[in-house]
């Protein structure tokens, strides 16, 4: 299906835009979205997964990630039956799932893409993707959002009267949204074209596939606790660990709670209930407390940590030299649509449907450019709170869409292409889904929480 989708937004790119007589703002568009895929995003890729995917390899090689996903394998076993309970693929996707929900896209990616590798050890048949692939996808195309730090960042910079209110909005509105995508991707799983894309696929290499049934929770702790002993802590570790948590809980404390030690909070923070303070000191304090956290466990289980950072970090290079080409592909052919005028003509023809169901004009291209491209969709953020100024319950509206779903192309491009997968079979359709669950979502919830 990318093969016809991409095809066709570059036909029609070179049609509207001869027929509006801008094929040079769109030949312009073809070559700065090639640079822009090299540079400055895939080199910011390249950094970004460096240091994640060494932080992962010190997790991985700590146990950190198999105890996570021990404590996730109810839930993680009913999303992806397929993957056995102890393989490192589910350590990888309970992170990959945790930054998406913290909000931390440029963690989430690299992330998402150890999972996708790991992913691809179990697939006999290579270039089709299995359903576990697919169901990944789903995950991170609609991703529960706690907090939608850059649609919050506009806002502010908007001088907004409370641009925290769409905590609870964006909350809500990917909840729906994240519930509709596994659904979408359960369902069509099961259907007869995708079944036939899988099963019609030779098996071309032998994996060793232990299915989730084959293993009893009994032995999968078990395995857990050999782990544990393979790896011996340094003498205190859990005291230095129990030492940290109570240093990270203090700080917390003290800058969201800054009243329990008499000092007044400030007058925005007071405004809001407890939960979403939490929520907002959380979001600021994460990312730097996980970079320690990984290294620190690593240490304490004896394992030599700088060199197996090293190690991990070199899998960004070769990671970046497979995704490169569908990346630039898959922006070039959005960038020419976009300059051809194919954005606004989209525009116009929706907007007397749309119109009918209480979903306001101006939000349909946004919904329409969201799946393709993230920084177009910001644009057109941005666009709208000049607009309509950032307070207004159409703005909160587009604000608190630009977090329930993400780039869904540019994620399947990303995703798929780092193991080569062709036969995409269903995971296109329910990222569509949710693409078009979420502004519906974020219209109806903002209307009933904001009036």
């Amino acid at each position: 299906m990318l093969n016809y989708i991409w095809l066709a937004l570059i036909v029609l790119a070179v049609l509207i835009g001869g027929f509006h007589g801008n094929l040079g703002a769109v030949g312009d568009a073809a070559v700065d979205k090639a640079k822009y895929a090299v540079y400055p995003l895939g080199t910011t890729l390249l950094a970004v997964m460096t240091l994640w995917l060494g932080l992962m390899r010190l997790a991985e090689k700590a146990g950190l990630i198999h105890r996570l996903g021990l404590a996730l394998r109810p839930l993680l076993r009913l999303l992806f039956p397929e993957v056995p309970p102890d393989h490192p693929a589910l350590g990888a996707i309970v992170l990959n799932v945790s930054a998406n929900i913290l909000g931390l896209n440029n963690a989430a990616t690299p992330l998402g893409l150890r999972a996708m590798s790991e992913l691809d050890k179990l697939n006999p048949r290579p270039g089709v993707a299995t359903n576990a692939m697919c169901m990944l996808l789903a995950i991170n195309t609609a991703s529960i959002t706690l907090i939608p730090v850059t649609a919050i960042g506009f806002l502010v910079a908007a001088k907004g009267r409370d641009p925290f209110v769409i905590i609870g909005t964006s909350l809500a509105a990917t909840a729906i949204t994240q519930f509709f995508g596994i659904c979408a991707c359960k369902l069509l799983e099961k259907t007869a074209w995708s079944r036939r894309q899988l099963e019609s696929a030779p098996v071309s290499r032998e994996v060793e596939v232990v299915t989730a049934r084959a293993t009893e929770g009994s032995e999968v702790q078990a395995s857990a606790e050999r782990a544990d002993e393979s790896l011996p802590w340094v003498p205190g570790a859990k005291w230095i660990l129990a030492g940290f948590a109570g240093i990270f809980i203090g700080v917390t404390l003290a800058f969201g709670f800054p009243e329990l030690d008499g000092v007044a909070p400030l007058p925005d923070a007071a405004r809001h209930a407890w939960p979403i303070r939490l929520i907002n000191q959380l979001s600021t304090e994460v990312l730097p407390w996980l970079i320690m956290l990984f290294p620190l466990y690593a240490m304490l289980r004896r394992i030599p940590v700088y060199d197996q950072f090293v190690e991990g970090g070199k899998e960004a290079v070769q990671v970046i030299l497979r995704i490169l080409p569908y990346l630039v592909g898959m922006l070039v052919a959005v960038g020419m649509f976009s300059a051809a005028g194919g954005m606004d003509m989209i525009k116009i023809v929706l907007s007397p449907v749309t119109n009918l169901f209480g979903f306001p004009a101006d939000l349909v291209p946004m919904a329409v450019i969201r799946p393709f491209s993230s920084a177009a969709a910001q644009g057109l953020l941005a666009d709208l709170i000049q607009k309509h100024g950032p307070d207004d319950i159409v703005t909160l509206m587009a604000a608190t869409f630009y977090g329930c779903s993400e780039t869904t192309f540019y994620v399947i491009a990303v995703y798929f292409g780092s193991v080569g997968i062709k036969v995409s079979r269903h995971a296109i359709l329910a990222g569509i889904v949710a693409d078009a669950v979420g502004p519906i979502a974020a219209v109806i919830v903002c209307r009933a929480m904001l009036g």
